[in-house]
């Protein structure tokens, strides 16, 4: 069995013995796993003539408590210790969560784990609250895992657990970032309306990415014309006419937007 530090557990025990014979003594062994000779805990409880319940409760629990709790008892006829030889193993652990994720990293549309604890702190299967940014998240009964099988932006956050009944003891918390490839790239042209041959024109490319898009090529057909967020033509002629598009990138991949369409016209308003 496990707990967490500074909560309650119950070692559970229950004793039978032939009808007639009444318990005379008995007693709860501690032993520190490193202990050569178990500490005697005496127990408190009192037993009747025939099936009693023997659990020990420990309160407030610290390292100090971890080890093999064993428990023994006479009778009145049999005077040889009656032991449960394997005992219990009690740790004590600290509540935390852990990440694992597809790729090392969250990204948009791959999964990721979380995991509450590092066993499960009772005989009886325990409810697993979760918590994202400080408020319930969701509450999942035996099962101390949250699946985010296809992530996404908006499950970016601070996540911690606790267990149910003790809701006031909250892990310590993992914080992601939910990443992603450029996305929703598209250009915009300044100033809108015409475009007369001579004048100033330039596009600018706008995109969605996470971490920011880092670089930004502009192509006109499928030729490469220029780096940066914004591209600018400062004297446009007519064969700056054509289709102009942008591809964004980051670390996680690329993506071109949609073409727009430069109409360059001459002074009297007619294409060139």
């Amino acid at each position: 069995m496990c707990t967490f530090h500074h909560t309650s557990v119950v070692l559970p025990c229950k004793l039978t013995h032939p009808t007639g014979e009444m318990v005379t003594t008995s007693v709860w062994h501690y032993k520190k796993q490193t202990d050569a000779e178990p500490v005697v805990v005496p127990v408190v409880q009192e037993f009747g003539e025939h099936v009693e319940d023997c659990s020990l409760t420990l309160n407030n629990v610290t390292q100090d408590n971890a080890g093999i709790y064993q428990f023994s008892f006479t009778t009145n006829i049999s005077t040889q210790n009656l032991t449960n030889e394997d005992g219990v193993t009690l740790e004590i652990t600290d509540l935390k969560v852990d990440m694992v994720s597809e790729l090392g990293m969250v990204l948009e549309g791959k999964w990721v784990k979380l995991f509450c604890g590092t066993c499960i702190p009772s005989v009886t299967l325990p409810t697993y609250i979760w918590h994202k940014d400080g408020r319930p998240h969701s509450r999942i009964h035996g099962v101390n895992q949250l699946d985010l099988q296809e992530a996404k932006p908006e499950d970016s956050g601070s996540y911690s657990c606790s267990i149910g009944g003790q809701e006031g003891l909250l892990s310590s918390p993992v914080n992601f970032t939910v990443e992603w490839a450029p996305k929703n790239v598209s250009v915009s042209i300044t100033p809108s309306g015409e475009i007369v041959e001579g004048s100033s024109v330039t596009l600018t490319c706008n995109s969605d990415g996470n971490p920011p898009v880092k670089i930004y090529t502009w192509f006109k057909g499928s030729t490469s014309v220029g780096e940066g967020k914004t591209y600018s033509i400062p004297n446009i002629r007519s064969e700056d006419s054509g289709e102009y598009t942008c591809q964004s990138r980051n670390d996680h991949g690329q993506r071109r937007s949609t073409a727009v369409y430069l109409n360059v016209l001459c002074m009297f308003m007619n294409i060139c």
